[in-house]
């Protein structure tokens, strides 16, 4: 299992490496990957936290990119749409993904005490869900697992 981010690794490295893969894959895509869609990108890539669009919003607009809520929606909303982010309903936020360019739905770990967020590995969970649903003759088109918790860090200054 992946330990971001609730272990030690060298964040500015991780995220280096999300950010060029993202700008690989856009590239490979032809998709343009715009100042604004890069900067909201690299804004999700500073932490393993959950942002809404409106803090996403409030940095843009601090760095003239804008403040209408369209501009981080949109740019949400394409970085999702191409796998370079996901979606957090609990909080709704947004973070970057840790597994671009790769097939996975994970369950997100959610903490509760300061919104870090980790991906983790969810296939027998997903598996387990479409056996049930599929007894019953439902068909599963989306689903979002997201457990609620407690990370180490935040455990350990209780």
């Amino acid at each position: 299992m992946d330990p971001l981010p609730f272990g030690c690794h060298d964040h500015a490295h991780c995220a280096g490496d999300l950010l060029a893969r993202a700008e690989a894959m856009a590239a490979e895509r032809k998709l343009r990957l715009t100042p604004v869609r890069r900067r909201v990108l690299e804004i999700l890539l500073e932490e393993h936290r959950a942002l809404g669009a409106y803090d996403v919003l409030e940095r843009l607009a601090a760095e003239g990119f804008g403040n209408q809520p369209p501009v981080a929606y949109r740019a949400l909303e394409f970085l999702v749409e191409q796998g370079f982010a996901h979606r957090i309903r609990r909080l709704n936020a947004f973070a970057a993904c840790m597994h671009p360019g790769e097939a996975h739905a994970p369950a997100f770990l959610i903490c509760r005490s300061c919104n870090q967020v980790a991906e983790a590995p969810a296939e027998p969970v997903r598996a387990a869900l479409e056996q049930a649903a599929g007894e019953r003759g439902f068909v599963i088109e989306r689903s979002n697992i997201e457990a609620v918790g407690r990370c180490p860090s935040c455990r350990e200054a209780a």
